[in-house]
């Protein structure tokens, strides 16, 4: 994602990102105030002028991937271990959960997606209809967008969500979470106070500085939960670089330029836990190899994240990440999360991260970006109406 590209709107974004909302691209509904000019007309949309292979995706279509070998060899590092090194994407219309947010509607309702329900689930997912509605010609008559819709603050052609359901292995997903099996996040009482919580205290803290704002707002750490732990995939922003040497593998984030350092185990030489006054954004993460599979543990995250992520860990949980590479292409991804505080129980998650030939550029959050000041200067004035809205 370009620079400038990074920094549009990026408090709006944090708000629901944080928030657990989904953030969308601006579909025209019956109410919006803006009508096509001509409904019966053909498909109309931005012209290519980069050439033949303008359209040409830099990671593999998931519609494209063989079934994983049982008997692939990944390439090794130096030290003899599986590399996993390059830059990987999250990009897809899967996302956490099953069935809701910007996937209401799409009908499915189970893990697997049948194959036979693949296209119809692919036309009916919120990022498709938006994609369709920003490539035709609306009424220049008709006016601007009246119907208020604060999620819809970007028209398709600034995202890059992804264009399919995720395949893993042989099986289209319709989430990531893999169990439970309705495919939610078992969110405890506690857990699901978090979000009223923090409403509260912004209201009724007085102070229009920007300490009580959002981590994510200011641009201190990623708003949509794609550094993890678990990791995670938004409308855009979905790609990590790994790199990897025998001591350390740093995941370098694109939503926020976050960079995760997971220290990694050797024989008999066992890393020690931090100690529990020092508490990283996204936790201690110490991982050893099992074979071909790198598992991480993280533990101890900074309290702050209860901000940050969509899916908090109190001091009482762990996450285990495990990464595997099952081809050339893809690296297997699976997640447990275990926290008797937040979560009625264990839930776990698979993400097939795809290999791009993109790079990871800076993410320069509020580099020209007046989102922040303006909600300060709202704020001051009793106008950030948006805290009186659960969720903000």
């Amino acid at each position: 994602m370009t620079k400038f590209m990074a920094t549009a709107s990026v408090a709006a974004l944090g708000f629901l990102l944080a928030a657990g909302a989904p953030a969308t691209a601006q579909q025209i509904q019956p109410n919006s105030g803006v009508g096509f000019a001509d409904s019966s007309a053909p498909v109309e949309g931005p012209k290519t002028i980069a050439g033949t292979r303008s359209y040409e995706s830099p990671i593999p279509f998931f519609k494209d991937l063989k079934p994983w070998d049982p008997n692939y060899k990944p390439p090794r590092t130096a030290d003899g271990h599986p590399d996993l090194q390059g830059v990987w994407s999250s990009a897809s219309l899967t996302t956490m959960t099953r069935g809701n947010g910007r996937n209401a509607g799409v009908g499915v309702k189970t893990l697997v997606i049948p194959p036979e329900q693949v296209a119809g689930a692919t036309e009916r997912a919120g990022y498709t209809k938006s994609a369709e509605d920003s490539q035709k010609r609306t009424d220049p008559n008709a006016g601007v967008f009246t119907d208020g819709n604060t999620q819809a603050g970007y028209n398709a052609f600034w995202i890059d969500p992804g264009s399919e359901w995720a395949k893993v292995n042989t099986e289209w997903r319709s989430s990531w979470i893999t169990s439970p099996e309705n495919g939610q996040v078992p969110f405890s009482k506690e857990g699901r106070s978090l979000r009223g919580n923090r409403m509260a205290s912004v209201r009724q803290i007085n102070n229009t500085g920007p300490e009580i704002r959002p981590v994510g707002e200011r641009c201190l750490a990623s708003f949509g939960s794609q550094a993890g732990p678990p990791l995670n995939n938004a409308m855009y922003n979905n790609n990590y670089q790994i790199v990897q040497t025998p001591d350390n593998l740093m995941i370098d984030v694109e939503m926020n330029h976050d960079a995760r350092i997971i220290r990694i185990d050797r024989p008999g030489a066992k890393k020690a836990a931090l100690p529990d006054s020092v508490k990283q954004w996204f936790g201690d993460s110490i991982a050893h190899w099992e074979g071909d599979t790198l598992v991480v543990e993280t533990r101890n995250l900074n309290p702050t994240q209860l901000q940050v992520g969509a899916f908090p860990i109190s001091p009482k949980g762990r996450v285990v990440e495990k990464f595997r590479r099952v081809s050339d292409e893809v690296i297997d991804y699976q997640f447990s999360v275990e926290d008797p505080v937040y979560y009625t129980q264990t839930w776990t998650g698979e993400i097939p991260l795809r290999k791009s030939r993109e790079r990871v550029y800076e993410y320069a959050c509020h580099e020209g970006n007046y989102a922040l000041p303006g909600i300060l200067r709202a704020d001051s004035k009793g106008r950030d109406t948006a805290i009186d809205k659960e969720g903000e």
